[in-house]
């Protein structure tokens, strides 16, 4: 490939990536449960390791961690169905919070408007009416969406399982791939990977965990009604980036509105959801996960929008991980180099378009007190 001409190689790169794209749009449904089931299986080798090495089965030593994680998830599962539960025991008077925040909304709009009250109620209903429409549509739909969740959930405990059981194989696949003389290149990524989404993937757990007890206790001290439930929310949307945050504001708002007839309790949380992911941002997250993911802000929400709209909220959850791997990949192959540099956040020194060093592909330390880096000639 290297004897190509550059026109051709981007070329060839470029169909490849519009390949790979319509491959996962087309088969998200078979191939995000493996990739997510990947991701886990790497998160639980310790795990199995630390059992192997105390002498259980490999069976045994499998099907525990398996367990852990069905157990962990069965326990996130019974909280948010007793928090709904409460919700539905509450409608009667979240139904007369929600007429009661339309009224106002309703006379304030009429002093800034010419739209009598009575025309606004007519409005409201009308749209009420579409919404009710459409809601029916889609819960027409919703027993494919379950049956489809019902699958994703049944196959990743087989999936992890494979895996775990035939890793040897897949390692073995994966560097027959390569000459001999690259396998220490292919050993070294390999790690690096594996540590990359064990750091990542465990750090979002704790972040999870400590948001939730932070924000939920934090507002469950103030008096805030649904404190755990917006806590949990919110700490799991965060997990989506940057376009997660904004979403689990914007539902613990709702919650508050539907709570209470006042506006403090909204001021309340909006400020609690701000420091603590003011705390999050800039204190606990870079020391949990350290600097082991470098991807820029860019290519972030890119690959949440993507990953969104090729496998829904999986793919949204999985983006980061996956961008992470694929720069770990492509920062060790002078093919793909150029990726590697787009999808990090190291920014050169100086401007490409002023200093020629900075244009080429192989970096050199820069003569400085603090250690940048400078591409050379």
């Amino acid at each position: 490939m290297k004897d190509m001409p550059l026109t051709v190689r981007r070329s060839i790169e470029l169909l490849g990536i519009a390949l790979i794209g319509a491959i996962l749009v087309i088969g998200n449904d078979i191939i995000m449960p493996v990739i997510m089931a990947f991701f886990i299986s790497i998160v639980l080798l310790p795990i199995f390791r630390f059992l192997k090495k105390h002498k259980f089965p490999e069976i045994v030593a499998i099907i525990l961690p398996i367990l852990l994680v069905a157990i962990f998830v069965g326990v996130i599962v019974w909280f948010f169905s007793a928090q709904i539960g409460v919700l539905v025991a509450d409608f009667p008077q979240i139904k007369n919070n929600v007429n009661s925040h339309l009224k106002s909304l309703s006379e304030w709009f009429s002093t800034i408007s010419h739209v009598s009250t009575r025309e606004q109620m007519k409005f409201i209903t009308e749209k009420s009416d579409d919404l009710l429409g459409m809601a029916g549509k889609a819960a027409s739909g919703a027993a494919v969406t379950l049956s489809s969740i019902f699958v994703f959930v049944g196959l990743l405990p087989i999936y992890i399982y494979l895996m775990l059981f035939y890793k040897d194989i897949l390692l073995r696949f994966i560097f027959m791939w390569f000459k001999s003389d690259h396998h220490p290149k292919v050993k070294e990524a390999i790690y690096e990977t594996e540590a990359i989404i064990k750091n990542y993937l465990v750090g979002l757990l704790i972040q999870v965990t400590y948001m939730t007890i932070l924000l939920g206790g934090i507002l469950l001290l103030v008096g805030i009604k649904h404190a755990l439930l917006i806590g949990v929310i919110f700490a799991i949307l965060n997990l989506i980036p940057y376009v997660g945050a904004l979403i689990g504001n914007i539902i613990g708002v709702l919650l508050t509105l539907t709570s209470s007839t006042e506006l403090w309790p909204v001021i309340t949380v909006l400020g609690v959801i701000a420091v603590v992911q003011f705390l999050d941002n800039n204190i606990l997250m870079p020391r949990i996960v350290g600097s082991k993911v470098k991807i820029n802000a860019l290519f972030a929400i890119l690959g949440v929008i993507v990953g969104g709209s090729i496998a829904g909220v999986s793919g949204m959850f999985l983006s980061m991980p996956i961008i992470a791997v694929l720069k770990v990949i492509f920062d060790r192959t002078e093919t793909f180099k150029q990726w590697g540099v787009l999808f990090g956040d190291e920014r050169p020194s100086k401007s490409p378009m002023t200093f020629p060093a900075f244009r080429k592909k192989k970096i050199i330390p820069v003569k400085a007190g603090v250690e940048k880096t400078k591409e050379k000639d």
